[in-house]
């Protein structure tokens, strides 16, 4: 099984890429750390279809990304290249905590699920 919460601030505003196919994805970094003194780690996300309000984001807003981490491969000055990314299925300001919650609970429900 494949999923990943993940709950920290968006270190830049989040950057909209047109794809080569014409779809659409929305890239943030989100800052996370488990503690207080804990290193702070950088996390790559992948957003495809995100609202485009989603866009007017800050840096330092803080979000709850639920997804799936992913490996893609590319080519980059004539080699292969690789970069380790969570794609969000959904990406909600940490305001929001009802709908954080349900977002939460929808994935536990999915594992659940699987797992039976």
């Amino acid at each position: 099984m494949n999923m990943v919460i993940l709950r920290g601030r968006l270190s830049s505003p989040p950057r909209p890429i047109q794809l080569p196919s014409g779809d659409q994805v929305l890239t943030l970094e989100v800052t996370v750390r488990d503690a207080d003194d804990a290193p702070a780690e950088s996390v790559p996300v992948a957003w495809f279809d995100a609202p485009e309000a989603a866009s007017a984001w800050a840096a330092g807003t803080q979000v709850v990304v639920v997804g799936r981490v992913r490996r893609r491969f590319f080519r980059a000055g004539g080699r292969t290249a690789s970069r380790t990314e969570v794609v969000a299925a959904k990406v909600l300001p940490a305001t929001r905590r009802s709908a954080v919650r349900r977002s939460i609970q929808v994935a536990i429900d999915r594992a659940e699920a699987i797992s039976a």
